[in-house]
């Protein structure tokens, strides 16, 4: 006598198992919401790469630039006056692309050498102000008089 009492899905329910999954309008929220998150994580990544080029190429100027006045300091031990010359170079390759400049006041018994040094980025080998990373100064005192 007892009738058993069965309810009826309604279409607002949700079927679990094999046949469940998402709805269109789900994957499109989703999909909104991941890029949304990945477009700014995607240009900070951007920036970041530039940036460390540039430290790059500021880190690999500093090198040269301390060498060449090494170089400079060096020399002036033995030969103050260069042979008569100024130690003053312009545009001088140090490696690939990478330049610099040195200019030698000709002062006595002080002189000021300043060494620029940068990466050649438009390729002139020509290295232009926007291109110089690194400018050293020193200076050189003679050693003893001839």
């Amino acid at each position: 006598m007892h009738r058993e009492l069965k309810i009826a899905p309604t279409s607002s329910c949700r079927k679990t198992g094999v046949g469940a999954g998402l709805t269109i309008f789900e994957v499109v929220i989703a999909s909104t919401l991941l890029i949304v998150a990945i477009v700014p994580i995607l240009r900070s990544l951007t920036i970041a790469h530039a940036i460390s080029i540039k430290i790059e190429y500021k880190t690999r100027s500093l090198i040269l630039a301390q060498a060449k006045l090494d170089e400079i300091k060096a020399r002036s031990i033995y030969d103050y006056t260069n042979g008569g010359v100024s130690f003053a170079e312009s545009n001088t390759p140090l490696d690939g692309s990478y330049l610099c400049n040195v200019t030698d006041d000709s002062g006595d018994p002080l002189k000021t050498i300043s060494v620029s040094a940068g990466y050649d980025t438009d390729g002139n080998n020509n290295l232009g102000g926007d291109e110089v990373q690194v400018t050293l100064t020193t200076l050189l005192s003679r050693r003893w008089t001839d």
